[in-house]
């Protein structure tokens, strides 16, 4: 029951953001399209802020089952950046009312829980400490939001496939 009002909530939100921006939104708004008190809202989330957060973490959940590993990492990454733009006018239109910081933030955990999967994973049977391995995770996951901040600003202009593609080849350690 909690899911299915949850994603109510997102699906009022998402209809919502196609007529006018984030920061014009309400709680209230929400409610009324989706035909629920405030009271009820607010049981489930804390503001509309902590609405797109969980609908965020949802896509991404869905964008990475079972692409956490070396040899599936790749696909885990095109699956965002699929999700991403699938969803654009919520990704824009969140990308343009919420802090740079905050946007950053969300993309930083998620990228990081998927390289830091691949990071064990490769690491397995080496000698290698644990404060290495988040190191070598935050250091991929600066450069994975990087691009895709830079390619969200850019209107998501470019191939998903094709950075990618550019990404994975730069890890190997070649030259796009």
């Amino acid at each position: 029951m909690a899911s299915t009002t949850k994603r109510a909530l997102e699906a009022s939100l998402k209809k919502l953001l196609l007529e006018k921006p984030l920061n014009k939104i309400t709680v209230t708004d929400i409610c009324e399209d989706c035909g629920i008190s405030r009271m009820t809202f607010y049981y489930h989330f804390q503001d509309i802020y902590d609405l797109v957060e969980w609908s965020c973490q949802e896509d991404a959940g869905k964008a990475l089952a079972g692409n956490r590993t070396a040899d599936t990492w790749q696909k885990g990454l095109l699956s965002i950046f699929r999700v991403v733009r699938e969803n654009k006018p919520f990704v824009m239109n969140v990308y343009h009312c919420v802090s740079r910081e905050r946007v950053e933030r969300y993309l930083y955990d998620i990228t990081y829980d998927l390289l830091l999967a691949v990071v064990d994973e490769e690491a397995k049977g080496l000698q290698v400490q644990e404060e290495d391995k988040r190191f070598v995770a935050g250091f991929f996951r600066y450069a994975f939001v990087g691009v895709m901040l830079e390619w969200v600003a850019g209107d998501m202009k470019g191939d998903p496939e094709k950075i990618v593609d550019k990404i994975s080849t730069m890890i190997q350690g070649g030259f796009p």
